[in-house]
């Protein structure tokens, strides 16, 4: 088993008990639990911004091609950057390269400091570097679509190069699992679907006939416990249990 099935499986079992199976029996197969479970990080990953972190990672354009479809997992693109300080008139990675560390910091100007300038023409080089990006495409402007995931480079590519891209991604499930603050959310979350689901099934049927006169079902009961915990479980989301980033602004 992988480690994202163990983690299932830990909440799995963790609705099983507190719904009390093995003292009574809990009428949910294997596919409601899974169920549950996946509403609750869909859930988690619409409301939530600890859902997400930032990452970065690598792109390697192809000539004349502009469209790139990212993996689904990526939800934003931020900024994407270039190895070189521009030109894209030819060359294999679409530029000069340039480190400022070795052209303007680890030389004379350093060593000599006193005398001829130091930080002073580190600095001056940097601006100089940004404004040549300016005039001879050092930046990428691009699209991202975050539905299709399709990230489109406004400028043709005239050779291979890879690109740096500065994204914002979703947390792989186990990630989300082993949360000391997303997880117990989870597990509660995917609990009270599971409550949901059993009360709807168990409302269809209102007693069960038998020689005693018959039981009553808690469908009705055990459906009301579910919703509010989604109730509840949600406002915890709005006031930040769960260790998310809290917004700067509200709307609604």
């Amino acid at each position: 088993m992988t480690e994202v099935d163990n983690s299932r499986q830990e909440i799995i079992e963790y609705c099983r008990t507190l719904l009390g199976d093995g003292m009574v029996d809990v009428e949910l197969d294997p596919k409601h639990y899974n169920t549950a479970i996946d509403r609750a990080l869909a859930k988690y990953r619409q409301r939530s911004s600890n859902s997400v972190e930032e990452s970065f990672g690598y792109l390697t354009l192809e000539t004349d091609k502009n469209e790139y479809i990212l993996p689904k997992e990526v939800m934003q693109v931020r900024e994407v950057f270039r190895r070189s300080v521009g030109s894209r008139t030819g060359g294999g990675d679409g530029g000069t390269l340039f480190e400022p560390f070795n052209l303007a910091y680890s030389n004379t100007y350093l060593l000599s400091s006193s005398n001829m300038g130091g930080l002073a023409t580190y600095y001056m080089f940097s601006a100089y570097q940004k404004e040549v990006g300016k005039m001879f495409g050092s930046y990428i402007i691009f699209q991202f679509n975050p539905t299709t995931k399709k990230l489109t480079i406004s400028q043709r590519p005239r050779g291979q190069e890879s690109l740096l891209i500065w994204m914002y991604n979703y947390r792989p499930d186990f990630s989300l699992f082993e949360d000391t603050y997303a997880g117990i959310w989870l597990k509660d979350y995917a609990l009270a679907n599971c409550k949901i689901m059993l009360g709807e099934a168990r409302e269809k049927f209102g007693t069960i006939a038998s020689p005693q006169g018959g039981t009553t079902l808690n469908g009705t009961a055990i459906k009301s416990e579910g919703l509010a915990m989604i109730e509840k479980l949600e406002l915890e989301l709005v006031t930040n249990v769960d260790n998310q980033q809290p917004m700067w602004f509200t709307r609604g």
